[in-house]
């Protein structure tokens, strides 16, 4: 029993640390280092920093190629060439254009861009950026574009799901969201859906990325109305690409279906 008491006191530091080693890598092992990787997420998270601008357009491009891919998709599926789609392929080369001017108290309303009719810019062309369309021409001089946004409450675009095709049309929120109101009582429409600019649309071509949808709101009156999430990063533009068009005529379709109008 001495012999044995001596051993202990000799080698009992080694014995208790060896214990605690063994007891840490069993807690690890179960754990999966769980409260290992979040300590380390604690103790970093000051030093981590958000997005930057760059990575935030990186991601609007992604997302426009998705949104573009799946209209797409839609369009072969319900053959939405024969209402007046035109192919990427078809498009007419664009005018990249610097913002060159954006007031504060007009920040969601109107942009200023730095090309005009001296670049061959005319009124009623589109408006495009990393992630989809942000609004279209309404005013130039020879070296200067105003753009009217999506986001102003005054735009009203066409739009359209591209999963289930059900219609409605946008109206700015003075946000990087919008309202999107629907013409059917109850459209198939739910969180996540592709928006595009509708065939219908006078003032917009069809299947041009618009957002996603981030919430539903069915009980809404007099009609549903989704949330839509804007793809294009609207609330910090610096450049933007221009392209032709050339907006339809007015038709003596009734109101509803009179789905573009500046206010």
């Amino acid at each position: 029993m001495f012999t044995l008491r001596r051993w202990w006191e000799r080698h009992q530091v080694q014995i208790i640390l060896a214990g605690l080693a063994i007891g840490s890598a069993v807690l690890v092992r179960q754990t999966e280092a769980r409260f290992l990787f979040e300590t380390y997420q604690f103790m970093t998270r000051p030093f981590q920093q958000a997005p930057t601008q760059r990575v935030l357009l990186e991601n609007a491009q992604i997302q426009e190629l998705q949104q573009r891919l799946t209209e797409l998709e839609s369009q072969n599926q319900r053959l939405q060439e024969l209402l007046g789609y035109v192919s990427q392929k078809q498009q007419s080369p664009g005018i990249s254009a610097p913002v060159v001017g954006r007031s504060a108290s007009h920040w969601w309303q109107q942009v200023i861009l730095g090309r005009g009719s001296g670049d061959g810019i005319k009124e009623g062309y589109v408006v495009m950026a990393p992630g989809g369309v942000v609004g279209r021409v309404t005013s130039v001089t020879p070296h200067s574009s105003r753009v009217l946004l999506l986001s102003d409450p005054s735009s009203r675009v066409g739009a359209t799901i591209s999963r289930s095709r059900f219609m409605g049309y946008i109206r700015g929120q003075y946000t990087n969201r919008a309202v999107m109101v629907f013409f059917d009582k109850v459209p198939d429409v739910r969180r996540g859906d592709v928006v595009t600019t509708s065939a219908l649309s006078q003032l917009f071509p069809a299947g041009l990325p618009i957002g996603r949808v981030e919430s539903v709101d069915l009980n809404k009156t007099p009609a549903p109305e989704a949330i839509i999430e804007f793809s294009a990063p609207v609330s910090f533009l610096e450049w933007a690409v221009v392209y032709p068009h050339t907006p339809r005529p007015q038709t003596t379709l009734p109101s509803k279906q009179q789905l573009d109008n500046d206010l």
